[in-house]
């Protein structure tokens, strides 16, 4: 069923600032823009730039004082899912170049952190079904609970606090799928179910493409449940949350004000 999408945000810059927006759903070919609509107030210029791996595109606007994004836009996911933990891992010499970035550590995810305690928990396990226990430990042992980190939290914090939000748990994910030596990246997306509304998060790791012998293919997990791979509508990807936020500004602004509906739509 097509997902319909209604966000807004506004901020205020004091000075003419630089920012980067990324919050449209991207063309893609799992899924397709059925109708889109943006406004945008006016700014001293835009452009628009494609995002990481070609997926989605940010847009660049310099302003000063109050701006405002309006978007909405009916989208179908068209997707194919596998059982996540029937997939085999590819061996690293068998990873395309373009996956072997997201085994590095980043900003907010210290993977090789997490290598003794992968190997300790989850040792016996490996490929999807691995990632399945992984995803299910995420779930079981952290509460989700906004409020409990900002802009500076990163993987190996929240494994300490044991809650967080979405953006904590992807994070989380991607950390231990890195240090099993599993691909792994943030996915900025929309998904109808997640409470309370928001721009959503989720991981997604490198496994067997089981449509296709040796191949390899992208797959969600999201470790608190909301977001139902079916109903996801991706944004963007990046290495973590700094590479694919909605809105990262070069100076100083003020965030005043953020909405997001998102629901299937019945035909």
């Amino acid at each position: 069923m097509p997902i319909e999408i209604r966000s807004s945000f506004a901020f205020r810059a004091h000075e003419p600032t630089d920012v980067l927006l990324q919050f449209e759903a991207a063309d893609i070919p799992e899924q397709k823009i059925l109708h889109h609509r943006v406004n945008l107030s006016d700014a001293i210029h835009r452009a628009s730039v494609p995002a990481q791996d070609d997926i989605g595109e940010r847009i660049w606007i310099r302003a000063e004082g109050e701006f405002a994004v309006d978007y909405s836009a009916t989208v179908q996911p068209q997707r194919l899912l596998a059982q996540l933990g029937d997939l085999d891992r590819l061996p690293p010499h068998k990873l395309p170049g373009d996956a072997v970035q997201y085994l590095f550590d980043s900003r907010y995810v210290a993977a090789d952190k997490f290598q003794s305690f992968v190997e300790a928990e989850f040792g016996t396990l490996s490929g999807g079904e691995r990632v399945v226990a992984m995803r299910d430990w995420i779930a079981d042992n952290f509460t989700y609970q906004a409020g409990t980190s900002d802009a500076t939290t990163g993987a190996a914090d929240t494994f300490i606090q044991r809650c967080g939000i979405c953006r904590d748990f992807a994070h989380v994910m991607i950390a231990l799928a890195r240090a099993s030596v599993i691909p792994a990246r943030y996915v900025a997306c929309y998904a109808p179910g997640v409470e309370p509304p928001d721009f959503h998060a989720v991981a997604e790791v490198f496994l067997q493409d089981p449509t296709t012998p040796g191949g390899g293919a992208w797959h969600i997990v999201d470790a608190t449940g909301m977001a139902d791979p079916v109903q996801t509508v991706k944004i963007g990807v990046g290495r973590d949350a700094a590479d694919v936020s909605f809105l990262t500004s070069f100076g100083a602004t003020e965030f005043l004000r953020s909405r997001v509906c998102v629901k299937v739509v019945d035909e």
